[in-house]
């Protein structure tokens, strides 16, 4: 800033009928720490417990010694602990985490900035964004922070990652947003912010902040091939994150589409387009029942192009169970179309 600072100036001196050139963007703060102070209080560490299967003690035994101690070892489990971020986002204790923090623990406990620690229970969880909401009962109000425009964010925009990296308790870094809408194969909502704020494990939950004190992401994944941060992470757009938010809090989980079917990529043929290949129904889906069958290609929903099964399985994803689709397919050289309805996805269902 310095350098560019002095070159402007002597540049002046030298051409002064030259008009100023405008600004073309917001310059970084002298200090993050007004930022910090104002928006800390509301960023909270998150400590689990989970059971988990332990290591099977008879592993290496012969099979008959495996049969004479099975029963003795088949409750086999241990507990496992872990640590996330937060945010409180309502005065009545709502705290917004990721679910891949939460969603498998037995026990809860939230550690307020100010040290208090409560217990809080999963108000609702979405795997496929990797959103959860829990709440926790404080004797008086919360400091809260409020959800920002992710959508107005731009590449080289400053941003400030708070959270609890490697458990040790509130953290903040700071960097820019490097690249919007990445796709790292974690799910069909895929969409995030990459930033280079450094985030480490236990960051996970925590928010990512604007200038403005402003939520405009979830600190959810690192790019690490060696588990610390590499300068490149991942936020779940808050425009994403704030309408998972609402639903969970309203009603406890995301209803969505179904049709029931695995499916595959299709390349583009002389004999027609790209499409998606139906390679297997569940028999329990509406998929089936409406006459689907194995090697059918999904081209079209609702008249709008389908050409891959990422695109597929988001669009079923969104539509409400109960509703209706126009599929169109291409069936043995034949153009066909039928409408099915939209049933409910499983928990442990994709499309």
């Amino acid at each position: 800033m310095t350098s560019l600072t002095r070159r402007a100036s002597f540049a002046a001196a030298l051409l002064p009928l030259l008009p100023a050139a405008p600004a073309l963007a917001r310059s970084g703060p002298d200090s993050f720490a007004p930022l910090v102070k104002r928006v800390m209080p509301s960023v909270v560490n998150i400590a689990v417990t989970e059971t988990v299967a332990g290591p099977d003690p008879l592993a290496n035994f012969p099979p008959e010694l495996r049969r004479q101690f099975r029963d003795r070892f088949r409750q086999r489990r241990e507990q496992v602990s872990g640590a996330g971020s937060g945010f409180i986002i309502d005065p009545s204790g709502y705290i917004v985490t990721n679910n891949h923090v939460v969603g498998s623990a037995d026990t809860i406990v939230v550690v307020l900035s100010d040290g208090t620690e409560l217990p809080a229970k999963r108000v609702g969880t979405d795997d496929l964004t990797d959103i959860a909401l829990i709440k926790v009962n404080p004797a008086k109000p919360l400091p809260t922070v409020a959800w920002g425009d992710s959508k107005a964010m731009e590449v080289g925009d400053w941003v400030l990652a708070a959270g609890n990296p490697f458990g040790l308790g509130g953290s903040v870094t700071a960097g820019i947003i490097s690249a919007l809408g990445r796709d790292i194969n974690a799910g069909v909502f895929d969409d995030f912010l990459q930033i280079d704020a450094p985030i480490n494990p236990g960051n996970s939950g925590g928010p990512l902040f604007n200038m403005d004190g402003l939520v405009v992401g979830v600190n959810s994944a690192i790019y690490s091939p060696s588990g610390g941060s590499v300068g490149i992470g991942f936020a779940i757009p808050a425009d994403l994150a704030s309408r998972i938010v609402a639903d969970l809090r309203a009603n406890g989980r995301i209803e969505r589409g179904w049709l029931g079917v695995s499916v595959t990529e299709v390349p583009a043929t002389p004999r027609g387009p790209a499409g998606v290949g139906i390679a297997e129904l569940d028999r329990r889906g509406p998929a089936l029942k409406a006459g689907l069958r194995p090697g059918d290609v999904v081209t079209a929903l609702n008249g709008q192009p389908v050409d891959s099964t990422r695109h597929l399985i988001k669009s079923i994803a969104l539509t409400s169970p109960g509703s209706t689709v126009r599929v169109s397919f291409r069936r043995q050289g034949r153009e066909l179309e039928m409408t099915i309805p939209v049933g409910r996805r499983p928990l442990s269902e994709e499309n």
